[in-house]
């Protein structure tokens, strides 16, 4: 069965010229067409925010390696303290203080891209749905 002309529709009283078959055959139709769009907003959303997240966990694992190396390099700058004077671990010092402030950075970038993706919910998919809800509630107490 093929929908009318799309004319034919405003043409008649709000639909009482045609079966009432039809009418229920096109509203699932709608409804259908509707929902797949919906789901495909739904998917866009959260593919966008799983990129964050992503982003932000690589961050977080530079930032915790470059805390571990950090850490090596404040051991051997002990040592090197202990056993030579000043060129050994001073070269070891700098060194810790480079990695820290990388570490630093590093976690910095993380919490900003964690915050950027986050609630998890699709936002936006969720309030067109309640939008398309109370439509279809207006829609029915005409």
């Amino acid at each position: 069965m093929q929908p009318p002309p799309a004319g034919a529709a405003r043409d008649s009283a709000h639909g009482a010229d045609e079966p009432v078959s039809e009418l229920v055959q096109r509203a699932s139709q709608q409804l259908t067409e509707l929902v797949r769009g919906e789901m495909k907003l739904a998917q866009a959303e959260m593919k966008e925010k799983g990129k964050r997240y992503g982003k932000g966990g690589g961050l977080f694992g530079g930032a915790g390696l470059t805390g571990f190396l950090m850490a090596q390099a404040l051991v051997a700058t002990a040592i090197a303290a202990l056993s030579v004077m000043l060129p050994v671990w001073a070269a070891a010092l700098i060194l810790t203080a480079v990695l820290g402030v990388i570490t630093a950075v590093m976690a910095l970038s993380r919490r900003k891209q964690i915050k950027e993706g986050a609630p998890p919910t699709p936002e936006q998919t969720v309030d067109s749905v309640k939008a398309d809800v109370a439509e279809i509630k207006e829609s029915a107490k005409r």
